[in-house]
């Protein structure tokens, strides 16, 4: 037999044993493929379903105008829905490993956003209490530590006051919300407590 014969059936052979392999692998993998399948399939339901509960609760208590909070907070919930998916897809496909890893990185670049973001969000939870607060509106004239007048539009993360002097002053939602007064309703209530004792009927001695 000739060195060329005898190359060729080794190259075959280790071929043929490669593809071998390769077949055993692939139908051994066969059941965690499917279970994987059908498990994408179920999350992908929950998620649907978890998110429409989150936006319809959002919805009853944000109103139209406010419309931005309630699909940023839809979409955090989705993120962190998906990511959980996508870890225990890993781990049901046989890449524990590489789950635990990514959700090791994940969480550090989590902590890494966070703090990155950290005065953004914390513009952002200002601004939530702000809009839900009904002493702060629109049309309110109110004094901050930093300036004193008209609430002109109030934000996710900023808040537009026109002051006395007539500019447009632009704040942080944080820096509002740590301490404001309302001058509207402080001077209408002298006002009131002066007018209720008018209205008063006079007290009977008999």
């Amino acid at each position: 037999m000739s060195p060329s014969n005898v190359l060729i059936q080794t190259a075959g052979s280790i071929g043929g044993r490669i593809l071998a392999e390769f077949l055993e692998d692939l139908i051994a993998a066969i059941p965690r493929i499917v279970s994987g399948a059908v498990f994408l399939l179920f999350a992908y339901l929950v998620i649907k379903v978890v998110l429409t509960v989150t936006r319809t609760v959002l919805d009853r208590v944000y109103p139209d105008e406010e419309r931005l909070i309630v699909d940023l907070s839809v979409a955090v919930v989705g993120l962190f829905c998906w990511f959980g998916a996508a870890l225990a897809l890993l781990t049901i496909v046989g890449l524990g490993e590489v789950a635990a890893s990514l959700g090791t990185a994940g969480g550090f670049i989590g902590l890494g956003v966070a703090f990155a973001l950290k005065e953004m969000i914390a513009d952002t939870v200002a601004g939530v209490y702000l809009l839900k607060d009904p002493d702060f509106t629109p049309g309110d004239r109110v004094e901050t530590a930093s300036v004193s007048g008209t609430v002109s539009e109030i934000g996710l993360r900023k808040t537009r006051i026109r002051a006395d002097d007539g500019e447009l002053v632009v704040l942080a939602n944080r820096d509002v919300e740590k301490k404001w007064t309302n001058r509207s309703r402080t001077a209408a209530s002298p006002e009131a407590t002066e007018a209720a004792p008018a209205d008063a009927e006079p007290s009977s001695t008999e």
